[in-house]
């Protein structure tokens, strides 16, 4: 039988929500500027857009406000929905908003997550989210500084000419240099979303061999694409956590990703960034310098985002 959903902490007016709704989409509208104006004019970017492009969620979707499942708040302050307001499968039959759920309460129509119902219907989710999240924190688990960011360079690896996923991208050191780095240095990944995408050669070479199935026992703390991954699990956990955290992770997931690529095999200097030669000694203590520091940076997230869940994880498996 499953345990009472905890009532809400707080109860947002009309006008403190509708101010936290619009700080949010300003914030939000300030991150996603340039994607939006890139898709619009019809340019890609190898670095930025990797956000929206590997991770299945619009600008349009990382603007919508949540206030978390701990809040609740007059229901006068969202404005009408529209035909572009959610994604297709979000709203209810009868037009009610889809996660969430009003009642009456002196007069006022109180809106808030629809917990219930995300217990129902995503409780296995919810339950492999919160235990990976718990296995990969710094607390549970040592991380591991050794990896150096050769993910990117064994997705390269042997590639013949015009194989490479960002073909408008040249190898900083050329295809013979970036394969004999590769062939030079131990690869460790752990992470399976990074490894599926090993070119075949490059398979082998890995000290592991992840699998989703082994996704809760690898993922390792020090990760990059585990840290950028918060993003992924804080989307997935809309409504029941709050929309600033949301970006928290989406930023720190950009931040992330400037030095997965100024570590990969690819120049993106002409874009504007620099370069970690993580194919010399100085390269390598750089990377992991600022890989202990994203860890960190990212822990502090993981423990946020559980903060907010693992109180409901009881109510959905009890």
């Amino acid at each position: 039988m499953p345990l009472p959903v905890p009532e809400p902490r707080r109860i947002l007016d009309a006008e403190a929500a509708a101010a936290s709704r619009a700080e949010h989409e300003a914030r939000a509208d300030a991150l996603t500027a340039g994607h939006r104006a890139r898709r619009a004019a019809g340019q890609k970017h190898p670095v930025e857009d990797f956000l929206f492009t590997y991770y299945p969620f619009s600008a349009a979707r990382l603007r919508r406000w949540h206030p978390g499942w701990e809040t609740a708040y007059d229901a006068a302050a969202d404005p009408r929905p529209g035909a572009d307001e959610r994604p297709a499968g979000d709203i209810r039959p009868g037009g009610e908003r889809g996660w969430y759920v009003d009642t009456e309460t002196a007069g006022t129509t109180l809106r808030r997550a629809d917990v219930p119902r995300y217990l129902a219907e995503r409780a296995d989710a919810l339950d492999f989210m919160v235990r990976l999240l718990r296995s990969s924190s710094l607390a549970r688990r040592a991380p591991n500084f050794s990896c150096f960011g050769l993910h990117e360079w064994a997705m390269v690896y042997r590639l013949p000419p015009g194989a490479q996923r960002h073909e408008d991208l040249p190898l900083r050191l050329g295809q013979e240099a970036t394969d004999a780095v590769v062939e030079g240095e131990r690869l460790v990944c752990s992470h399976i979303d990074a490894f599926r995408f090993f070119t075949p050669p490059a398979v082998p070479r890995n000290a592991l061999a992840p699998t989703r199935a082994t996704q809760v026992q690898r993922d390792n703390p020090a990760c990059l694409h585990v840290g950028m991954d918060l993003y992924k699990w804080a989307m997935k956990l809309v409504p029941l956590v709050p929309s600033d955290l949301v970006l928290d992770c989406f930023e720190h997931a950009r931040d992330t990703r400037v030095l997965d690529m100024e570590a990969s095999p690819y120049d993106v200097r002409p874009l504007g960034y620099g370069v970690v030669p993580i194919e010399s000694a100085e390269g390598k203590a750089e990377y992991r310098r600022r890989q202990r520091a994203l860890a960190e940076r990212a822990d502090a997230l993981r423990e946020r985002i559980l903060a907010h869940v693992e109180p409901l994880a009881g109510s959905a498996t009890a």
